[in-house]
C-alpha cells in the first residue's frame, strides 16, 4: 500500500484529505505542524508528501526545499496545498515542489494527483 504524509495545520483538512484518500486506497498518516515531518518521515517512509504552505510558525516553501536538497528526502514527490496562488506561484522554483494545488480543492483533483505521483 502506498504511503502519504499529509502536512497541515489545520485539522479538517487533515481530516477530509485524509478521508479522501483512504478511500483511493492510500495508507495516511497526518502531521498537524512543520515540526514533526523528520520522524514522520523516517517512521512513516512516504511515498509521497501533501504540504501545506502556511503552516503556523514555518513556511511549507523552505521545508520542501529543505527536503528536495536532501539526498534521503529528495526522491519523494511533494505536492504544495494552499489557498493562496500567489504565494506558490512566486516561490514555485524557490521551493521546488512536483506540483501545487489549490484550497479549496476538488476532490478527484486531489486524488489524480497523487495517483499521478505515486502510482
Amino acid at each position: 500500500m502506498k504511503k502519504v504524509l499529509v502536512v497541515d495545520d489545520n485539522e479538517d483538512i487533515l481530516n477530509v484529505i485524509s478521508i479522501i484518500l483512504d478511500m483511493e486506497g492510500f495508507e495516511v498518516q497526518c502531521c498537524d505542524n512543520g515540526h514533526c515531518i523528520s520522524d514522520s518521515i523516517t517512521s512513516f517512509c512516504p511515498d509521497l508528501i501533501l504540504l501545506d504552505i502556511m503552516l503556523g510558525d514555518m513556511d511549507g516553501r523552505e521545508i520542501c526545499r529543505a527536503l528536495k536538497r536532501n539526498p534521503k528526502t529528495g526522491h519523494i514527490p511533494v505536492i504544495m496545498i494552499s489557498a493562496s496562488h500567489s504565494l506558490y506561484d512566486s516561490q514555485e522554483e524557490f521551493c521546488l515542489a512536483d506540483d501545487f494545488i489549490s484550497k479549496p480543492f476538488d476532490i478527484d483533483n486531489l486524488a489524480n494527483k497523487v495517483n499521478q505521483y505515486i502510482n
